[in-house]
């Protein structure tokens, strides 16, 4: 495949995501405002901790059992064997129902001692044994959507990201409006089998070939992913475990109404990062895990997928920057003003997100799992410490800056990593781009510190339509003038000389 025509997929994928994630955005912004204004900072830092005690038992029940079976069907479908697809499929649905039946045990099981460990009462045990019936719910449509991401049905996956959070978006706002407080966990639990429902309709139409497997047989099938499963089990149920013990430790020292404010920044951030990773996870991991026996196409994709997210997520990372005050006001209500400092800081970490993200792929795509658990298990472990550190000198937006530091030193450690296994560098492409960004975007953050609101906004966004007419150029560059995006945005008037001036 040319350098222009693996751009041109790139941007594809990422524009069908994308545009997944901006309706995504929106009814999310929807879904804020409204959980704002009828359930309060106390009622969004209550749903953060509720969905992080769920997070931490789903990532420990789901085995990362989706994850692996990701890349299985991905190479599979590389080399055209139907069999190996329908033998991963249906192991892998065995293996889901089983993983969430446990995992619905466990969490009802312990909900009188989660409750007692994460609000200091038994108040929410019984709002805690109905997560159980998510931790079900996630598993099997994990499974599901793992079979559409490993066969690239990238619309069927934007379609049903985007019919989930319609139907979510009615849901919250229907159980906030009539239950308050209490219709938090009714509106989770409606949203997974929502979203269950419709990953069940999607994959139904993958046509897979019928295979018949025994216990055994699919025990034996299970072996290989769930041994990268594992690892990224152990990923994830630290990530998840960090999360918790964040909103856990914010909680005890500064009250549910400050995991709000931190909750309501940090989902901020990732709304405007997401449409990448998600870019990424949905294309470029199978993508890359087809050609995991060259690693010199895998340093290619590499460096052509850091660039096209550098350039499609830079815009919107530096209007949020800028406009934080205003777009907390916007999404949630003026008692979350004060989020404005923590939502800066988690915008800086997202830059390093959107530069690491590609690197920690190819990680995952090469099977190398001890390389993948020793890096993010040790930078989850020295995560939890620096946010106790800094969460007891600097409060709330001690865990913000703690966050930017973090990926920091994780973007250099996963570059070591892939240095090391594929001989991989920075292209003059991306560091060229980080060039004439980084400095705006720091500019723009040393604003926002010392000078009044209006001024350091209207500077930010001045910053933000240089960035973004470089960043739009970047693209039109890449992907060339007959490109099928290029050609619709060249016939607004004047757009075609903006984005190719020579």
């Amino acid at each position: 495949m040319s350098s222009d025509n693996s751009y041109g997929r790139i941007l594809k994928a990422s524009s069908i995501m994308g545009g997944a994630a901006g309706v995504n955005l929106l009814l999310g912004m929807l879904r804020v405002k409204f959980a704002a204004m009828l359930i309060g900072a106390t009622g969004v830092g209550l749903n953060a901790s509720f969905g992080a005690l769920q997070g931490l038992i789903g990532t420990l029940a789901g085995l990362g059992i989706q994850s692996s079976a990701v890349r299985d069907i991905a190479a599979a479908v590389g080399k055209g064997d139907q069999q190996a697809i329908g033998r991963a499929v249906l192991t892998l649905r065995r293996i889901c129902w089983l993983t969430g039946l446990v995992g619905m045990a466990a969490m009802m099981i312990l909900s009188p001692w989660l409750s007692q460990l994460t609000f200091g009462h038994r108040d929410y045990t019984l709002d805690i044994a109905a997560l159980g019936l998510i931790i079900l719910f996630a598993n099997l449509s994990g499974g599901q959507m793992a079979l559409i991401q490993g066969m690239r049905r990238i619309g069927d996956m934007a379609k049903a990201n985007i019919f989930g959070a319609a139907a979510a978006t009615v849901a919250a706002i229907s159980f906030y409006s009539t239950l308050g407080l209490r219709g938090i966990v009714p509106a989770l639990v409606s949203v997974a089998a929502i979203q269950l429902t419709l990953s069940w309709y999607f994959a139904r139409m993958v046509p897979v070939h019928h295979v018949k497997l025994s216990m055994r047989q699919t025990l034996s099938e299970a072996r290989g992913m769930v041994r990268l499963g594992l690892v990224m089990m152990i990923n994830g149920l630290m990530s998840s475990a960090v999360a918790y013990i964040t909103i856990t430790l914010i909680t005890q020292q500064e009250g549910v109404q400050a995991v709000g404010h931190y909750s309501a920044a940090y989902t901020l951030s990732g709304m405007f990062a997401n449409f990448v990773l998600g870019a990424m996870g949905a294309d470029y991991y199978p993508r890359l895990a087809g050609v995991a026996h060259d690693k010199a196409a895998m340093r290619r994709m590499a460096n052509e997928q850091t660039e096209i997210g550098l350039l499609l997520a830079l815009p919107g990372l530096l209007a949020t920057m800028a406009l934080a005050p205003w777009i907390l006001q916007l999404f949630y209500s003026r008692e979350f003003l004060g989020s404005a400092t923590l939502l800066q800081w988690f915008i800086l970490g997202c830059l390093g997100r959107v530069i690491s993200w590609p690197l920690s792929y190819v990680l995952l795509a090469l099977g190398k799992g001890k390389w993948y658990l020793l890096t993010e298990t040790s930078f989850n472990a020295i995560h939890v410490v620096l946010i106790a550190l800094g969460l007891r000198q600097f409060g709330v937006e001690g865990v913000a800056i703690v966050f930017f530091v973090m990926y920091i030193g994780y973007v250099f450690a996963v570059y070591l990593a892939c240095r090391y296994v594929i001989g991989f560098a920075w292209s003059a492409e991306c560091l060229k781009i980080l060039f004439v960004t980084l400095p705006l975007l720091a500019a723009t953050f040393l604003a926002t510190r010392v000078m009044p609101l209006w001024p350091a906004s209207m500077l930010g966004f001045m910053f933000t339509i240089v960035v973004g007419i470089y960043c739009l150029r970047g693209l039109a560059k890449r992907v060339g003038p007959d490109h099928r995006i290029m050609r619709s945005m060249a016939r607004v008037p004047g757009a075609k000389l903006l984005l190719f001036p020579h």
